[in-house]
């Protein structure tokens, strides 16, 4: 069983339509901890030596947070900055993360066909994913597709989320469970929607 560490990131949580909604599919899995920033940090001061200890002990690591300005909320960009250390993460002697997984989980308020070329944001989630690839390449781990869950502006209910809760729950469990054909996630536009053909078949005991 692979351990899996999910970095949530919402500034105004009680006010969340789909990110907190995700957050409990999966707040209940063995295997999996969450660690939400803004909870742990509300003043932005991130203890280095403990997030990199997480990441340590965990052998996938997935990014939820809203897609604020194509981007992230600016906790993660601090994380990144004080973390992600040259030496440690990247550079000379920098090996630690080297062979993790790592993907971001994003809601965008937007639809789907806006995220598109020739769409209102001219490209695709994925597209505008690609510092994180990047870095994740640095880094030497490797980079999955986005979890991309659209037009969270309309969603209300737990109805309206029940598929990506679902799909989330689904997605964190086969990462755990080493059941995601990973050549074929990284190569994916979005798991949301591309899930069922990445998932590798269920042991059975």
């Amino acid at each position: 069983m692979r351990r899996v560490l999910i970095l949530f990131a919402h500034p105004v949580l009680e006010r969340s339509r789909v990110n907190r909604r995700l957050m409990e599919a999966v707040n209940d899995l063995d295997g999996v901890t969450i660690q939400d920033l803004y909870e742990a940090y509300p003043t932005l001061s991130i203890d280095v030596a403990r997030e990199q200890q997480l990441l340590v002990e965990h052998d996938v690591i997935v990014f939820q947070h809203p897609f604020y300005w194509y981007s992230c909320p600016a906790i993660l960009k601090e994380w990144q900055d004080l973390v992600l250390e040259h030496g440690w993460a990247y550079g000379k002697g920098g090996t630690q993360l080297r062979g993790k997984t790592t993907l971001n989980a994003v809601t965008t308020g937007g639809p789907e066909v806006a995220y598109q070329k020739g769409g209102y944001n001219r490209f695709t989630v994925r597209e505008l994913l690609t510092p994180w690839d990047q870095t994740a390449h640095l880094c030497g781990m490797k980079f999955l597709a986005p979890f991309a869950v659209h037009s969270a502006l309309k969603i209300s209910s737990d109805a309206d989320i029940a598929t990506a809760r679902i799909a989330y729950r689904t997605l964190i469990e086969a990462l755990r469970d080493d059941r995601i054909d990973l050549d074929r996630a990284a190569a994916a536009e979005n798991l949301a929607s591309e899930l069922e053909h990445v998932l590798g078949p269920r042991e059975v005991a």
